[in-house]
């Protein structure tokens, strides 16, 4: 039996506990479910809780695994070559390729991230995510691009999981968008939530979650402008979502820029090109870069010869 505790923080105030761990922790609605069915299984300042009850700052939230939660057999194990930019008996940072969930679903059984690294990693993951999310710390979409860090053991999961609230888990994006942006820098500074029209798709909205993104401009072409973006904050879609608030959505983003994009990229072009992080084993901040996969690089060159 594991136990683990979170500390509600003020910002955490007024949610219910299951988007509290769905949202901020990664828990899958399967795991959620499990920990309903075992009488100990999530608890509220010692009492017994439901998932519908409403946190309060200070609040000692305590969810409780019984061993057998998250036994790794139950997955399946894929042997997918995967880029891995860091690794060490804490953690690993692979480079995903666009086009690969993160995780199994309903229509993604295999062929994901957490496969593959199944395969790579054997027993040695966090079971903090619960089902299907072994390791999982954070993620990015199917159709971006880049680095994501996975955890190895419970303790690394918390102490990562706890820098991208407070922020010292730092995600650096490039990316290509449409328009020329009038300033060379700026911030986004808009709360993102479902929207009210589309639920499949994320929009600024007045009750939505507080997110920040700070841009630059690397490079201008005729029509496009090459970025980089920092994120304070890490909200679904949020540089897709707030670029395209901009009037600037990323080439090839059909959900939130126009449904036809002049050039085959399968998706946005959106990389996760840096993490910067404290190492749970010593403190000590790290930085991993990737380079720029082909697709973007193929693009900025078609874009340099009409210059």
């Amino acid at each position: 039996m594991r136990e683990i505790h979170y500390l509600i923080a003020a910002e955490d105030a007024g949610s219910a506990i299951e988007p509290f761990l769905k949202k901020n922790h990664g828990y899958s609605s399967r795991t959620i479910v499990k920990l309903k069915h075992y009488p100990e299984g999530i608890r509220l300042n010692g009492v017994h809780a439901r998932t519908i009850d409403i946190l309060k700052e200070g609040d000692d939230l305590c969810i409780t695994f019984l061993d057998n939660d998250n036994n790794l057999d139950n997955y399946i194990r894929c042997d997918i070559p995967v880029e891995i930019c860091y690794e060490d008996e804490d953690l690993l940072v692979i480079n995903k390729p666009k086009g690969m969930v993160v995780h199994p679903a309903p229509g993604n059984p295999d062929g994901t991230v957490v496969n593959a690294v199944l395969y790579h990693c054997g027993e040695s993951l966090s079971g903090i995510g619960g089902a299907f999310r072994p390791g999982i710390v954070h993620r990015i979409d199917k159709d971006t691009s880049g680095l994501l860090i996975i955890a190895k053991n419970d303790r690394a999961h918390l102490y990562l999981s706890e820098q991208l609230k407070d922020h010292t888990l730092a995600r650096t994006y490039e990316a290509v968008v449409i328009g020329g942006l009038k300033e060379d820098k700026g911030t986004v500074n808009a709360p993102i939530g479902r929207s009210p029209k589309d639920r499949k798709k994320m929009a600024i909205v007045p009750d939505g979650r507080h997110a920040v993104t700070h841009y630059e401009v690397l490079a201008r072409y005729p029509g496009y402008t090459h970025i980089r973006c920092k994120l304070e904050t890490g909200r679904t879609h949020q540089i897709r979502v707030h670029m395209a608030s901009l009037g600037h959505p990323i080439v090839g983003d059909e959900v939130y820029g126009p449904s036809k994009s002049k050039f085959d990229l399968q998706g946005q072009c959106l990389h996760a090109r840096e993490l910067t992080f404290l190492h749970p084993a010593d403190g000590q901040p790290r930085l991993v870069k990737s380079d720029l996969p082909d697709y973007f690089t193929d693009l900025l060159h078609k874009l340099g010869r009409n210059v």
